[in-house]
């Protein structure tokens, strides 16, 4: 939060590769936008350029579950990972989000307005070592085993 304001953020990650970090205009995301913002110019497109090994993971976000998306998601032919609820979330992208925050945090110079923030932001997701996401994407299989083993319980990741 900069300000007493913040910016939302969307980024896909695969092996190998990610998206361009995309920063919404507003405040909020309604499923409209996320369709129209997110799964036609991104999403589809990493499905087309990946076919069958393609499977798509979101959290359960209001805008990523309502009408629109699901029939867009189903029109598409775009296969969704299954997200029960309270899930422990293990998706790989919450460890890229931490490490955008500390980077940015670590900045000697921190942004203070939004316009410096969404600039500091396309630097450090443009710097992120790709190696670094790989690693994360390949330690979901360990992950899930660890999770698995406590019960669902809190794990050291």
């Amino acid at each position: 939060m900069y300000g007493g304001r913040g910016v939302l953020v969307w980024g896909g990650i695969m092996l190998g590769s990610r998206t361009d970090l995309y920063i919404f205009d507003a405040d909020s995301v309604n499923g409209t936008r996320y369709c129209n913002e997110i799964l036609l110019p991104y999403v589809r497109l990493f499905r087309d350029a990946m076919g069958l090994q393609f499977l798509f993971m979101d959290d359960n976000a209001p805008c990523h579950r309502t009408v629109a998306a699901e029939q867009l998601l189903e029109s598409e032919d775009i296969e969704r990972m299954d997200w029960p609820a309270r899930s422990p979330d293990l998706n790989p992208i919450e460890h890229v989000w931490d490490f955008l925050g500390r980077r940015l945090a670590a900045r000697t110079l921190p942004p203070v307005t939004i316009r410096e923030l969404r600039l500091a932001l396309q630097d450090e997701w443009a710097a992120m070592p790709q190696q670094r996401i790989d690693t994360l994407i390949l330690s979901m299989g360990r992950r899930c085993e660890t999770c698995l083993a406590v019960r669902g319980d809190h794990i050291p990741y």
